[in-house]
């Protein structure tokens, strides 16, 4: 069965991204198992050397969880096979390799809505994803209900 990776960390962008690969396989086009991948960010020296790595691992796990669940709850009431992976370090790397592990053909990740030169100056884990990633990327760009705008933090700069 095919394996789609939707890349998740508890944004609205990212349910967006859940919500496409949702609708890709349940208008029955795909047959295909989701898996949720989150990357945590890796402690830094500092704290693995003034508190419990061990601590600090299963916190990291724990939030990764915490952050999946609005995606979770979505997969699994639709009925999609679905799995999980959390990943400890950069998240367009992290999120790469466990695409290739875990099988997948595709990955899908909500943008980030920053464009321009404001988009270029954060970086990008989409971008990043587009560039380096060995299977294709989709990304999904978020769309505000009709009658509502963004906020004005979010709107790129004319």
């Amino acid at each position: 069965m095919l394996r789609i990776l939707v890349a998740v960390d508890g944004s609205e962008r990212a349910l967006d991204a859940v919500r496409f690969a949702l609708r890709l396989v349940q208008d029955g086009a795909l047959r295909a198992t989701l898996v949720l991948g989150h990357v945590q960010e890796e402690a830094s020296l500092l704290e693995l050397a003034t508190h419990d790595a061990d601590a600090i691992a299963q916190a990291s796990v724990q939030a990764g969880q915490d952050l999946m669940a609005s995606a979770v709850a979505l997969v699994a009431a639709a009925g999609v096979p679905l799995q999980t992976e959390i990943a400890l370090g950069s998240p367009a790397a992290a999120l790469a390799d466990m695409a290739e592990t875990a099988g997948c053909a595709l990955i899908i990740v909500g943008a980030r809505g920053l464009g321009g030169l404001r988009g270029t100056l954060l970086g990008s884990v989409s971008q990043a994803l587009v560039r380096d990633a060995t299977v294709p990327v989709t990304v999904v760009k978020h769309t505000e209900p009709e009658g509502e705008e963004a906020p004005a933090s979010e709107r790129a700069p004319l």
